[in-house]
């Protein structure tokens, strides 16, 4: 299994950028498909953006689509979100998960990580 640890957040202004890591330990790190997640408060966990265990296929949420590009660094154990033109509307607590090759379901995640955007 693998253990995940976000970092990064913080509170920024709208139009703001910062970038989310998530560092993987305790197993093969390129053997897992890695996501991105969020959950607003008094909402549910939405999807933000996926990427393939080689980093070949990535797929984002509409909402983030053109502004958030997810990345992965293998060597290093490390997933990345950038999250750029920042608006009030992505503020979330932002979860990293990951999900071995072979199963359907993201089994793995991360605490989180709380993005804070003022207008």
């Amino acid at each position: 299994q693998v253990q995940l640890v976000e970092s990064g957040g913080g509170l920024v202004q709208a139009g703001d950028s910062l970038r989310l890591s998530c560092a993987a330990s305790g197993d093969t790190f390129s053997r897992y498909a890695m996501g991105w997640f969020r959950q607003a408060p008094g909402k549910e966990r939405q999807f933000v953006a996926a990427l393939s265990w080689s980093g070949s296929n990535t797929g984002y949420a509409d909402s983030v689509k053109g502004r958030f590009t997810i990345s992965r660094d293998n060597a290093k154990n490390t997933m990345y979100l950038q999250m750029n033109s920042l608006k009030p509307e992505d503020t979330a607590v932002y979860y990293c998960a990951a999900r071995y090759r072979t199963s359907l379901t993201y089994d793995y995640w991360g605490q989180g990580t709380q993005v804070t955007v003022s207008s």
